[in-house]
């Protein structure tokens, strides 16, 4: 008998937690990792679960149960891990930072040569390329204007891919 294997689910959007209930319903182990987010609305505080990678769920089956899942209307592609016990131990720390109470956020996948724009600050709507990553929070930034350059350290936060 086949072992069951890691999928990755690449929902349609806002399909997530639709797509849980679904796999779950069909009797399929998923993993959705999922984050609280507190927002504030005329002095009411509510607090929203969201997945910490949106468009995507985890999810464990036979080779030959994949086409189950897309019978589902939420999947637009299912991904095949190649290397599981990489995936599994990777989801597995995920999985343990979320269960502790540090705070934790998707961190845009910001590398060396990422066009970016600035978010906040008082560089707001500026753009450039990532010039050099130093750490998890400093970037320089490469900002082109006449044909000059400037190198500017921005958080990692304040940044947005384009």
């Amino acid at each position: 008998m086949s072992e069951l294997a890691w999928f990755v689910a690449h929902t349609r959007p806002r399909c997530e937690k639709k797509l849980a209930r679904y796999c779950e319903r069909e009797g399929l182990p998923i993993t959705l990792p999922l984050y609280r987010s507190v927002k504030k609305y005329r002095g009411k505080k509510v607090i929203f679960e969201k997945p910490l990678f949106p468009n995507y769920l985890f999810l464990q089956c036979l080779p030959e149960q994949t086409r189950t899942v897309f019978q589902s209307d939420y999947v637009a592609n299912l991904l095949v891990v190649v290397d599981q016990k990489l995936f599994e131990q990777q989801l597995g720390d995920i999985l343990q930072a979320l269960e502790s109470d540090v705070e934790i956020y998707l961190a845009p996948y910001i590398t060396t040569g990422s066009r970016v724009k600035i978010k906040s600050g008082p560089l707001r709507g500026l753009e450039g390329f990532v010039e050099q990553r130093a750490g998890q929070v400093m970037v320089l930034l490469r900002l082109d204007f006449i044909s000059q350059a400037a190198a500017v350290k921005i958080e990692a936060t304040e940044l947005e891919l384009i």
